[in-house]
């Protein structure tokens, strides 16, 4: 499950929540902020960072670093 992260719309505290990809926007109107407890937050974008390695590649592939 993904991690995702919430901006209160009234004390704009922010805050993650641990939930299932397919979470509907009804489901996110219902949250309540961990702070003030008013509901509906916004979701915002988060940063993320991924590591692969491939069975070819001799060392690790770093996801920040540019290509070219």
């Amino acid at each position: 499950m993904p991690l995702y992260e919430y901006q209160c719309r009234q004390c704009q505290d922010r805050f993650e929540l641990l939930q299932p990809m397919n979470v509907t926007t009804e489901e996110i109107a219902k949250l309540e902020c961990p702070q003030c407890r008013a509901i509906n937050p916004k979701k915002i974008l988060s940063i993320f960072s991924g590591q692969t390695t491939n069975s070819m590649d001799s060392g690790r592939t770093d996801c920040a670093t540019p290509v070219g």
